[in-house]
């Protein structure tokens, strides 16, 4: 399905001039472009994007039943059939999507050069584990994917996978004692945190062996990239001593230095170093929006209806602007 895209532009002219000779012309003010992207399958969600913004919405979904990316040159989203989740990796050119099933007995990652549609299939994990909640490294160069096993009934998190994009392979690392909700983000120095306990605990990737733990520190906000874009925050849900909702933790030294005075339902990752992407309870439905670390909400980046948040809404977003 192919969406309708409207574009509104805002032009500013001059002030006119008084009669006198005229001077040479002033060059023109520079539009300000907004789009209102329709996002198929939504309900009728629409994303306000703008010139200039610091990140890119490249895809979402419902569940693992919907997935959409978007396209390479505009502003259209298609839908993905025969992938549960996909994500972009930094700079945009490659997409990673596992697969809605086993190919040949394995779970598998579908990395595609979206310059060229050229796709290559990666294995990861034998049936019946599964690897999926792909997080691209910051240097765009490997994915981590949280590999899991029904148990009796229930998911266990067993470790996770590591896919190397130019060597096309995937190596698994098992890690004993996971809770069933643990799960794998990469850090902004190559390790991968993943939540443990009330806290969190930091992975080599190599191996697995825990090089930091965050003690009673909250979960990380995941599956988006929980590190601000200058790695100096890592935002976590605040341990249950902590009236806030919301905390900021110093990774340095692993105190929280900053609490949040807001309630969002979810944090899909940083604006910018000083707003964070949430969504938050509006009147009978939901909110998209830029939140300042005060709590404040700055821009509302799209309304969701409440069927559609109930649905199990995922977005996932690229920075488009470096670090600060």
């Amino acid at each position: 399905m192919i969406a309708t895209i409207a574009i509104a532009l805002s032009l500013t002219f001059p002030a006119p001039l008084a009669a006198s000779p005229a001077p040479a012309a002033a060059p023109p003010a520079r539009a300000a472009v907004r789009a209102d992207l329709e996002l198929p399958g939504t309900g009728g969600m629409k994303y306000r994007e703008q010139a200039g913004d610091p990140v890119r919405l490249t895809a979402y979904g419902l569940g693992t039943r919907d997935t959409y990316l978007r396209n390479t040159t505009g502003n259209a989203f298609a839908r993905q059939k025969a992938l549960s989740e996909v994500s972009v990796a930094p700079g945009g050119r490659l997409a990673a999507g596992v697969p809605t099933a086993y190919r040949s007995g394995h779970d598998a990652l579908l990395v595609t050069d979206r310059a060229t549609g050229e796709t290559t299939t990666i294995r990861t994990v034998k049936r019946p584990m599964t690897a999926s909640y792909a997080s691209w490294s910051r240097d765009g160069k490997k994915i981590a994917l949280t590999v899991e096993q029904k148990v009796g009934g229930t998911w266990r998190v067993l470790g996770f996978a590591v896919v190397d994009v130019a060597a096309k392979t995937a190596r698994t690392v098992r890690i004993a004692g996971l809770s069933a909700n643990a799960g794998y983000w990469w850090s902004p120095d190559g390790h991968l945190v993943s939540r443990h306990g009330t806290g969190l605990r930091v992975h080599r990737a190599s191996d697995g062996a825990v090089v930091r733990t965050y003690a009673d520190a909250g979960p990380p906000t995941g599956p988006e990239d929980a590190f601000s874009p200058s790695g100096k925050r890592l935002a976590t849900w605040c341990p249950k001593r902590i009236e806030e909702q919301l905390c900021l933790l110093d990774p340095a030294t692993g105190k929280i230095a900053g609490r949040v005075g807001a309630a969002p339902r979810a944090v899909w990752g940083w604006w910018d170093d000083e707003h964070v992407i949430a969504v938050l309870a509006h009147e009978d439905a939901y909110r998209l929006a830029v939140l300042d670390l005060k709590g404040k909400v700055t821009r509302v980046l799209a309304d969701v209806p409440a069927r559609t948040w109930d649905a199990d809404l995922w977005l996932s977003f690229v920075r488009t602007s470096p670090a600060s």
